[in-house]
């Protein structure tokens, strides 16, 4: 496996709306990278990925009992990807991608 680059050397970047759903119970969600994770806010944010090839993206709400909302996409093309929790803290949630020309 490829050592990680530095800060700064990686071009293409993807971009995620994480959406609250309306019963959070505390929750915050956490965004996965190639099953690496990363603490995220809700809103809009930008995330780096590989150059090439396809990169597994995945999102699920914790709120220091249990985690939920669980959802994976691989982003091959796709530049823009919005995540959304179940309406309820429990089940699984959803990431759709749109791509860009």
């Amino acid at each position: 496996m490829d050592a990680p680059q530095p800060s700064g050397t990686t071009r293409r970047r993807i971009t995620l709306t994480i959406d609250r759903p309306w019963c959070t119970w505390g929750a915050r969600p956490t965004v996965t990278i190639d099953g690496v994770g990363h603490p995220a806010q809700w809103g809009t944010g930008t995330w780096a990925v590989t150059e090439s090839g396809d990169t597994e993206v995945g999102v699920y709400l914790y709120n220091r009992a249990w985690r939920f909302g669980a959802a994976r996409a691989t982003v091959r093309t796709a530049q823009t990807l919005r995540y959304r929790g179940g309406s309820l803290p429990l089940g699984p949630g959803t990431i759709t991608a749109r791509t860009t020309a």
